[in-house]
């Protein structure tokens, strides 16, 4: 078993920044591609950032050049650094992993964090 758990949310006025944080546990052999997704209100949750276990990364224009995705891959950690909060910016952001559970087989099994509010708000 696999948990994703995020801190670092909360209430920031516009401009500000915030660096969330994920840390991966459990029982795993390795991980793989790790991301950031959020969620507003009556809203599909949206892909903001991605890096594979190489360090490559990706996002959407919406954020490009705002977010930094980046990793600790001994400290099995994700952190997402948000620059220039926007009203828009306003979700609850999830962790999410590709892990590899096994070190006998390559299976590869998606796992979710269970969210950390980011509100910003004048």
């Amino acid at each position: 078993q696999v948990q994703l758990v995020e801190s670092g949310g909360g209430l920031v006025q516009p401009g500000g920044s915030l660096r969330l944080s994920c840390a991966a546990s459990g029982s795993f052999f390795s991980i793989y591609a790790m991301g950031w997704y959020r969620q507003a209100p009556k809203s599909q949750r949206e892909l903001v950032a991605r890096i594979s276990d190489s360090g490559s990364t990706n996002y959407p224009d919406s954020v490009r050049g705002r977010f930094t995705i980046s990793r600790d891959n001994t400290k099995n950690t994700v952190y997402l650094q948000i620059n220039s909060l926007e009203p828009e910016d306003t979700a609850v952001y999830y962790c999410n992993a590709d892990v590899r559970t096994s070190w006998r087989y390559s299976t590869t099994n998606n796992y979710w964090g269970q969210g950390t509010q980011v509100t910003v708000s004048s």
